[in-house]
């Protein structure tokens, strides 16, 4: 069982998703205190700055320690959009899904990308960090792929 958390630490938490602008809801019961972020109006660009570049490194080289955190510069594996795009929606290796609500076991602020929004970050990281892949991918490329942590969410 986990331990609540502290509520001055959620606070700041939405308070930092907020100065970062990020648009964040709460709803609170007497339990727990939930909240769901969700970015507009961002590049692909943006999102990778605010969200991704904490593990994976400003310039996309990666990073060891406290987790493995994997580099996305120079890497092959994101030839397929595809790929990219599922990592981002469904998480691995205890990255966050990015489609549906965290399962976290304490309320923590989660965030959720729009299918438009996945495509952004999925073009810009395929077009950096020494990633030369043209093919663009769209919203709704990403929105006929399987959403399968959204669930019934979705």
């Amino acid at each position: 069982m986990s331990a609540p958390v502290n509520r001055s630490i959620q606070c700041r938490l939405i308070s930092a998703l907020l100065a970062a602008g990020i648009t964040a809801t709460a709803g609170a019961d007497d339990s727990s205190f939930a909240a769901v972020a969700t970015l507009r109006n961002v590049s692909g660009e943006d999102i990778y700055n605010q969200i991704c570049q904490g593990c994976h490194m400003s310039h996309g080289e990666g990073a060891v320690g406290a987790g493995h955190y994997p580099k996305l510069a120079s890497d092959p594996t994101l030839a397929s959009w595809r790929y990219v795009a599922l990592t981002v929606l469904e998480g691995r290796n205890n990255m966050p899904a990015f489609s549906a609500p965290s399962q976290l076991e304490w309320d923590a602020p989660t965030l959720h990308l729009s299918d438009a929004q996945v495509a952004d970050v999925v073009n810009y990281v395929r077009s950096h960090f020494g990633n030369s892949y043209r093919d663009r991918v769209t919203g709704d490329d990403v929105a006929k792929l399987a959403h399968p942590a959204a669930g019934a969410t979705r």
